[in-house]
């Protein structure tokens, strides 16, 4: 069996192209694997798709040669909302969604500036079409089985891990050592870091309230790293990020900065309003370098055990939880080496590239036996 395997890969700057270099290393002991396959190339398809236009031909083809679809965004929304054609955008709605839903999608593409943070936009996923269309979907946690389930009864969904896994080179503690104080970060200040695309729904204006808060508590500094996709939440931040001195801010991190820094913090914080059914690459990483990650409550975060991770509950409480989880771990280190150390031992254990990989070729083969065996139509 030969998998054709469609992705984004580095070097765009993306978190699904890292996870799919990852993903195509600890496949290619199984079997052979074919990037972007032609037409007879492969025997079953592997597509990976995500909410922005990076994924537009990759969809395109998964509609065209039906295959295995993972779905790292359960919420495709955005993905139509990034097109150029209200019509098309509209017709895609009502496919989901039905004919008395027409008035409901021009309005939502009226006003579609507002979507990367207006939770409407998130309670419809639109991924009737994909779901249909494909032998079977992956998705990495409940709530995205949950969303193509409710679009497509009956679709096989395999719900299989994030992949984890370290670089080649993980930076020595030396190295994060002389990092921190560079930045001036002192050994005993706690060190909690937001990294990757800065939006919305990362809830960074929250987070930069409740860590003003905190810090009245504690020692602690906050890491924000990574660049803005909103230039409106940029202006919006700018005043906070400029005007207090324990927050320290960088840009978009290649690999190896990614790595120093990651282990250089104490904690990560990796909130998520509204969720769209994803699973972080971010947060897993981090967990599997036993650091403590503070994470969105919800369906996306339930595989993780409660003792190996801190959860916030979203909603009118988010801030004040959240400043007094911070305090907490500040005062309390041992505590949060406590929880890291655990969320090391689970993410180690159940997404080891090895068991991940095991995972995606027994979906993969199954839908290609299943292929084989359905009954022509002449």
């Amino acid at each position: 069996m030969t998998v054709g395997f469609f992705s984004p890969l580095p070097p765009a700057r993306s978190g699904i192209a890292d996870y799919s270099a990852e993903l195509l290393r600890a496949l290619s002991p199984l079997g052979a694997v074919t990037i972007n396959a032609q037409a007879g190339e492969s025997d079953i398809a592997l597509y990976h798709l995500g909410n922005n236009r990076l994924h537009g031909e990759i969809y395109g083809q998964a509609l065209k040669t039906p295959g295995v679809a993972v779905l790292h965004d359960a919420v495709l929304h955005h993905f139509f909302l990034g097109g150029e054609n209200e019509g098309a955008y509209v017709a895609e709605f009502v496919y989901n969604y039905g004919h008395w839903s027409e008035d409901l999608a021009r309005e939502l593409w009226r006003r579609r500036s507002r979507s990367a943070a207006d939770p409407e936009y998130f309670r419809y996923p639109m991924i009737r079409r994909v779901a249909e269309r494909s032998h079977a979907v992956i998705v990495h946690n409940p709530r995205a089985a949950a969303l193509v389930e409710e679009h497509v009864q009956g679709a096989t969904v395999h719900e299989i891990p994030h992949l984890f896994a370290l670089p080649a080179k993980l930076p020595s503690r030396s190295e994060a050592i002389r990092w921190r104080a560079g930045l001036g970060v002192a050994g005993h200040t706690f060190l909690c870091g937001v990294f990757g695309h800065l939006r919305e729904s990362k809830r960074l204006l929250a987070l930069l309230r409740a860590f003003h808060r905190a810090r009245r508590g504690a020692d602690m500094k906050l890491l924000v790293a990574g660049d803005f996709v909103s230039s409106d939440l940029a202006r919006s931040v700018e005043p906070m990020l400029r005007d207090d001195s324990g927050i320290l801010r960088i840009g978009y991190l290649d690999d190896h900065q990614f790595w120093l820094c990651a282990s250089s913090v104490d904690a990560c914080i990796n909130l998520r309003y509204p969720m769209a059914g994803e699973t972080s690459g971010i947060a897993i990483r981090l967990m599997g370098l036993g650091k403590t990650v503070l994470l969105s409550a919800g369906d996306e975060t339930s595989r993780f055990p409660e003792a190996a991770c801190v959860r916030i509950d979203p909603g009118q409480a988010e801030e004040e939880m959240l400043a007094e989880y911070l305090v907490w771990l500040a005062r309390c280190p041992e505590d949060a080496r406590a929880i890291g150390q655990r969320a090391a031992e689970h993410i180690h254990e159940f997404h080891a590239p090895a068991r991940v990989a095991q995972l995606y070729w027994r979906a993969l083969t199954d839908c290609y036996h299943k292929s084989k065996s359905a009954p022509k139509v002449v």
